[in-house]
This record gives structure tokens, sequence and C-alpha cells, in this order.
């Protein structure tokens, strides 16, 4: 019970900076993922997710690829912690007979950590997505416009950085995440900020279900004895390949997801009425085939994300951490 305890800790230390350091290499990815799962048919702004990244730099400079980025990295440590700790613990506490779990309880396990995650999921994915999705609606915005040469010099420089797209103001305005969360919560109060919860616990649990079995099985197929651990690359060979595979298969939970967080709506984009009313026009304006929009750009993101995560994990970063912190040293 103490190891548990001193190892709770360090599993929290080794989400964190799996979440700060993956984030930061495959967030303009990310960027990409939700401008493409927002888009509507017949209002295309992007082609793919390269044609959107160099777009984004043309229009809003190499930072605009990081817009977000901020509460994205303030609140993927404890989301990253939480997931990745209480999956460990659920896993603890469903093997107490000493006996390896059996898949069943390896999704259970993952059910129980992707229900946890979502507490800090929603609200830090619901200021992201506004965020992120600014400069698609500008360039929206900018398409028509650009037809009248005349108007195009006097309005040109107002319109990529526009949070508020609806019409085209003397001068950007520059909306914080800060200042989201503050209109979010003087208007709906805290269900403001956890608007999409039903598609989040939709697209998260199972996740974590298929996810964290997934990578336990093929991490144990690189491990040279039952006891021993697998190789360095072996564990994020496993993290990437469960990642993305996990990423892929609830894709469509992730579309309806960043559809309903989105609060700002391009010229003729329809609102939703929830999860039932979302799936049922996107089905039947876009067809099936919108339920994949940025897939692959979502594969991209996580399988890094979970392969540095193992990667922290099989280091032992938090421990070197927690030996090496000046109480610990002290109290030696």
């Amino acid at each position: 019970m103490s190891q548990q305890q001193v190892s709770l800790p360090a599993k929290l230390i080794n989400g964190g900076i799996a979440g700060i350091v993956g984030v930061t290499c495959v967030f303009p990815i990310d960027l990409a993922k939700t401008r493409l799962q927002n888009q509507r048919r017949g209002q295309q702004v992007y082609k793919n997710m390269m044609d959107c990244l160099v777009k984004t730099v043309r229009s809003e400079g190499y930072f605009g690829m990081y817009r977000g980025a901020a509460v994205n990295l303030t609140l993927v440590t404890p989301e990253k912690a939480i997931k990745l700790a209480a999956n460990d613990f659920f896993r603890h506490h469903l093997s107490k007979d000493g006996k390896g779990l059996t898949v069943f309880k390896e999704m259970l396990a993952g059910c129980g950590a992707g229900m946890c995650q979502v507490i800090v999921t929603t609200p830090m994915e619901m200021l992201k997505i506004q965020l992120q999705d600014a400069g698609r609606l500008a360039a929206q915005h900018q398409k028509p416009i650009m037809m009248s040469p005349t108007k195009l010099v006097a309005t040109n420089t107002v319109l990529s950085r526009s949070y508020n797209s609806g019409t085209v103001v003397s001068a950007p305005r520059a909306v914080s995440a800060t200042q989201i969360a503050k209109e979010l919560l003087h208007t709906n109060g805290i269900q403001g900020l956890y608007k999409g919860l039903g598609a989040t616990l939709m697209r998260d649990v199972p996740f974590s279900v298929v996810y964290f079995p997934l990578f336990a099985n093929l991490n144990n197929l690189g491990k040279p004895s039952p006891e021993g651990s697998s190789p360095f690359y072996w564990a994020f060979l496993s993290g990437c390949a469960a990642g993305s595979t996990a990423a892929v298969a609830v894709n469509p939970c992730d579309v309806v997801k960043t559809r309903l967080q989105s609060l700002n709506k391009g010229s003729s984009e329809e609102t939703y009425n929830g999860v039932v009313d979302c799936v049922s026009k996107i089905m039947r304006k876009e067809g099936p085939s919108a339920f994949l929009k940025g897939a692959g750009c979502r594969a991209l993101v996580i399988a890094p994300l979970f392969g540095i995560a193992q990667v922290m994990y099989f280091a032992g970063v938090g421990e070197f951490i927690l030996d090496n912190s000046p109480l610990n040293i002290l109290s030696a």
C-alpha cells in the first residue's frame, strides 16, 4: 500500500510531462483537425491537413498554428495525469487476487479512467476549439469579399484574426481563453464550460476502453519474460499503435463533440440541439464520410502523445524527480 502511495505522485508527474511535451509537438496538427472537422460541404476553406497548415501560416503567422495552445498546455497536465494514473489505479484494484487482468477487466479500468478524465477534458476542449476555429471562420468570410477588389483593399487587414467573425469590423478583436471562460460563466454558469459533456464522454470513454487494453497486450508482446519489461522502443511503438487505432475508432464521436462545442458558426452553418440532432443532421446533409473528417490528423496527434507518455513511464522521470526532491533528500 505504501508503494502505491509513493508511485501515484510519480505517475501523475509522468503523465503531466508527457502531455506537455506531446502537445507542444503535435498541436498544429490538432488545430488542423479541428478546422477540417468543422468544415461543411460546399464551404470548404481547406483541402487537407497540409493545405490547412500552409494557409494558417500565411494568414495568421507561425504562431497562428498554436492558437489555443496556452489553455491546452495549462489543462493537459492534469488531464493526462488523471487519465494515466486513474487507469493504473483501477487496474491495481481490479487485480487484487494477484492474477493477470482479463480483457474485460482491462476495458473496465479504461472505462473508469475515461470517465475521470472528462472532468478536466470538457472545459479544456470547449475553450481550445473556440480559439482554434477562429481562423477558419475568418477565412470563410474572406472568400466572398475577395470577389470585390475595391472592398478587399479596405477590409483585408481585419479578417484573419477576428474571433467574432459574424461581420467585418474596423479592427481585429483578440479574445483570450480567459475572456471566453468568463463570458460562458456569466451567461450560462458552470454548465457553459461543460457544453458537449455527453459527446466528450462518448469519445473519451470508448477511447480509453480501446486504448489501454490494446496497449497492455501489445506491450506484453515485447517483454523478454513475464516478469521483465519491454524495451524502450517497443513501449513507444505500442503506445503509438494503440493510440492511433483508438483515435480512428472514436473519430465519429470526436466530430460530433467538435461541432457541438463550436459556439461561433460560419455563414449558413446549422446549429445543433444535442448529440442525436447533430448526428442526424450530419448524416442527412453531409453523409457518413463526414464522421471521418480529421481522422488522419487525429491519429497523427494521438499516436505520439501516448507514445511519449509510455516513454515517460519507461524512463521513470517522475520517480527520478521525487527521489531527488529537496524534501526526500532531507529526510534521507
